[in-house]
């Protein structure tokens, strides 16, 4: 697959779509909780349902992306995107206006949500496999690392419009309707414009559909590198929900050279805090990716100690600017870790279990958002420092497997006699999309 073809731009479009949707919500959502006058935890815990939907489902459209193709999944996917962030943005609005009670509006918010936990995870999913389908194992690296890039430009873009679209009327939920509207255009382009992405796959014998993927999660060679990707998604799955609380709260006091603000005046400092954690991410995946030709087995090594020392430096290191370095590494961090373990993944099964693959790494989203924001969170209320003492163990574990399990040990990618002396590596990053 030709990677500057208007099918990857396309499949990239729809990653930064995403991502960039969700990290506006994320970073409203903390303002819109205190707005509501609901405890932290209570709104970490309200979208855990929306998480465990991801979960569940996220192998179910694997093997829809098998058997119906990879675009009409995609399709789905970004259609549910679509009426979630339109209905969360409703609901929104309904409550900060007044027009419905705070408990309502936010129950009707987690049900906004639950609906891209549904759908949410199709069209990462598809997108993967497409490109698994087109891609060898040498390419796939970097094809992994371009599609994690676009994801990556999208949490750029999604905390730095975000302040911008706290409109009249609308107020904080202003950003989920325009992302809605992004995302709409985006279904209608890839309707009309990107290729249906049926790989041919030879019939079994029997007629009946094969799940050459069933029980793929406890393979040996695929196992391990799911306990990675939990233990790193997890921990920082625990920094993105404490993030905006963390923020609000140290700028609830003056400090840091800082008046003292409310949460809703927190919010452009909150987008600040994200859009820096997201350049760091880009750093890492368009410049020392590819500048250093790393392989996933050093990716993932760097990518979980990195994300250890950002952690440690939450604890370390108080107040606003604390915080925003803290995270910014932590964001290096994930951006070497997830290129390597999803690529490392997808090398190491077969061309038929690629489908099956993507979508064990991509419930892995779920995962990290079921348990860890909720836990994360409450022990934030408990104590500032706990949740990153906890995550701070939970890299410990990623970082001893990186090192120490076979399995990760042996990800690398084969080189490809056919490629030309001076293709990049397969390593190399560009515009983000694929998750």
């Amino acid at each position: 697959m030709n990677l500057r073809s208007p099918a990857f731009f396309i499949l990239c479009a729809v990653s930064l779509i995403a991502s960039g949707g969700n990290m506006a919500l994320q970073s409203v959502l903390p303002a819109i909780g205190r707005e509501f006058h609901l405890s932290d935890t209570l709104v970490a815990g309200a979208f855990a349902l929306s998480a465990l939907l991801w979960t569940l489902t996220s192998p179910v459209w694997a093997r829809q992306s098998d058997l119906r193709g990879r675009k009409r999944v995609i399709m789905i996917g970004l259609w549910g995107f679509v009426v979630s962030m339109l209905g969360f943005g409703l609901a929104a609005t309904s409550g900060l206006e007044h027009w419905l009670g705070a408990a309502l509006a936010f129950t009707l918010m987690a049900v906004a949500r639950s609906v891209y936990g549904l759908f949410g995870s199709a069209a990462p999913i598809a997108s993967q496999a497409y490109v698994a389908d087109r891609t060898t194992a040498a390419e796939r690296t970097q094809a992994m690392s371009l599609l994690a890039s676009a994801q990556g430009l999208g949490t750029v873009i999604g905390p730095v419009l975000a302040p911008f679209l706290v409109l009249p009327v609308i107020g904080l939920a202003g950003p989920m309707y325009v992302f809605a509207l992004i995302g709409a255009v985006a279904l209608f382009v890839v309707w009309r414009r990107l290729p249906s992405g049926d790989a041919v796959r030879t019939p079994s014998p029997s007629g009946q559909a094969e799940h050459r993927g069933k029980g793929l999660w406890k393979d040996p060679r695929v196992r391990d590198f799911l306990l990675y990707g939990l233990l790193v998604t997890g921990a920082q799955a625990v920094n993105i929900s404490v993030l905006g609380f963390h923020v609000i709260d140290e700028l609830a006091t003056a400090g840091s050279g800082l008046a003292a603000m409310t949460a809703r005046q927190a919010q452009p400092f909150i987008g600040l805090a994200m859009l820096t954690g997201a350049i760091a991410t880009l750093m890492v995946q368009w410049g020392l990716i590819p500048l250093l030709r790393l392989q996933p087995r050093e990716l993932m090594r760097w990518g979980a100690a990195l994300a250890l020392l950002g952690n440690l430096i939450s604890i370390l290191a108080p107040g606003y600017f604390g915080v925003v370095v803290g995270y910014a590494v932590v964001s290096m961090g994930v951006g070497f870790a997830r290129p390597g373990f999803t690529a490392g993944s997808s090398i190491a099964v077969t061309a038929a279990e690629q489908g099956a693959v993507a979508g064990l790494m991509m419930s892995l989203a779920g995962l990290s958002f079921l348990a860890p924001p909720v836990i994360g969170v409450a022990l934030y209320e408990l104590s500032e420092p706990a949740p990153f003492v906890g995550n701070a163990l939970l890299l410990i574990g990623a970082l001893a497997a990186a090192w120490f399990s076979p399995a990760l040990k042996a990800a690398r990618a084969a080189p490809d006699p056919t490629a030309p002396a001076d293709t990049p590596p397969a390593s190399q990053p560009g515009p983000e999309g694929n998750r």
